[in-house]
């Protein structure tokens, strides 16, 4: 007797390991479905990763984190500049979004070219 219900709750882990790492190995998070703490620490952790070596198109952003809380875009020349900003850090509890408690993201021609504090200092010198 002991022997079977042993043998039932090996299995039941087994089974329960598997699906759990199934689901961590497939499963793509939601920004869009997430509440506002857990989606600042999605996009700050994203953000984070983001190297020059590996540069970033604006698609591959957009789909990996959403759409953008906040964004800008203008042309020079034949320059398409783009800043597009996630919200990363809380400030104020007033249900509106600033620049301040975001971080941009800096596209031309659709490259990331810069992210971070000086990335909106950048956009508006681009003239």
């Amino acid at each position: 007797m002991f022997k079977k219900v042993f043998q039932y709750l090996v299995l039941g882990l087994g089974v329960y390991a598997l699906i759990a790492t199934l689901v961590i190995i497939f499963y793509k998070d939601d920004p869009q479905a997430m509440i506002w703490q857990d989606r600042e620490a999605f996009n700050k952790r994203y953000i984070a990763k983001l190297s020059i070596e590996q540069p970033a198109d604006l698609n591959g952003v957009l789909d990996y984190l959403g759409s953008p809380d906040l964004t800008y875009a203008k042309r020079v020349n034949n320059d398409v500049w783009q800043i597009i900003f996630y919200r990363t850090q809380h400030v104020k509890s007033d249900g509106i979004t600033t620049m301040d408690e975001c971080t941009g993201l800096l596209f031309k021609n659709g490259q990331l070219v810069l992210w971070g504090p000086s990335a909106y200092d950048r956009y508006l010198q681009e003239s």
